[in-house]
């Protein structure tokens, strides 16, 4: 079927079935195209909790459709894929976390977003890249904290803030590729362009890096904001090649160069068109958290929206 008639189908189907289409900034163009929202991990939490909509198709991947199952457990919560996961969230269970808890009592467990629902369920305070810095501060210098499972973000939240951390030894495989001699690199060819990264990548917790001119590190949602506010037109975008799409479709004056062509999340790319038409038709691929994981994994992700 040609992606003309998959959209005009998807939108029927949407009317039919008071569906809202939730699409991560790494998917697919004619996926970003198709939805009614695109935002990063806290953008799409919070929209999955505000959305009147009755079901939820999450063009992302399994954990943030966990998120929004969580969110909002009276939705039916479909994914347009199988077998969506991520490094991540794959690094760490939620017996991990109960070990850390038993040798440090009293400690305070802070879980990126991308985690599964039993990590979460552990977790006392959930965080994405938009405000991990805000949560991290408010839990202060007193305390001690365990944060899961992305060292990277980990390391540069430590910099940024000067508050010591145990950190899991986890990454996002698709920016653990950014390292610090690339940008070194993309800095010397592109020496008038800012340098956008996301605190998920390799270089993340490098002096070097923090302190290199025209440098700043984003989530995807801020990367998006600093590109359309910046009178500059050159930009270096260290992140999932999904995000050009976006910047380039909200500013075709501007220049953006990708720091690498291999910045690509496998699975984000499993959503297809095709993917949201099926999902949508047969009600295919729920999402659904088990209430007795879900009514403790909740707790940790309200405290987070309340944050910020």
């Amino acid at each position: 079927m040609e992606n003309k008639e998959l959209v005009r189908r998807i939108e029927e189907l949407k009317k039919e079935k008071n569906a809202v289409i939730l699409a991560h900034y790494y998917a697919h163009p004619e996926v970003q195209d198709v939805a009614d929202y695109i935002g990063d991990s806290l953008g799409l939490a919070r929209q999955a909790g505000e959305t009147k909509a009755t079901t939820i198709v999450f063009c992302g991947v399994h954990f943030m459709a966990e998120t929004a199952s969580i969110i909002s457990p009276n939705k039916t919560v479909l994914i347009p894929a199988q077998k969506c996961g991520c490094s991540l969230a794959e690094s760490i269970t939620g017996k991990d976390i109960q070990k850390w808890k038993a040798e440090n009592p009293g400690g305070v467990v802070v879980s990126y977003v991308n985690t599964t629902a039993e990590v979460k369920a552990e977790t006392d305070y959930c965080c994405t890249s938009s405000n991990a810095l805000k949560v991290i501060e408010h839990l202060g210098k007193d305390k001690k904290i365990f944060f899961t499972p992305d060292k990277n973000l980990g390391a540069y939240i430590i910099k940024q803030t000067g508050i010591q951390m145990d950190l899991w030894d986890g990454d996002c495989c698709v920016h653990e590729r950014i390292t610090t001699d690339m940008i070194l690199d993309m800095s010397n060819k592109y020496p008038e362009a800012d340098i956008l990264i996301h605190p998920e990548s390799n270089c993340a917790g490098d002096d070097t890096i923090l302190n290199l001119q025209n440098t700043y590190f984003y989530s995807t949602a801020g990367i998006i904001k600093h590109s359309a506010e910046s009178t500059k037109k050159q930009f270096i975008i260290a992140t999932e090649l999904g995000t050009l799409h976006q910047l380039e479709k909200d500013n075709p004056d501007k220049e953006f160069i990708l720091i690498h062509p291999k910045t690509i999340c496998g699975s984000m790319k499993k959503v297809k068109l095709q993917g949201v038409y099926e999902a949508l038709l047969e009600n295919q691929y729920e999402v659904k958290v088990p209430d007795k994981i879900s009514n403790k994994a909740i707790l940790s992700i309200q405290r987070m929206l309340k944050i910020g």
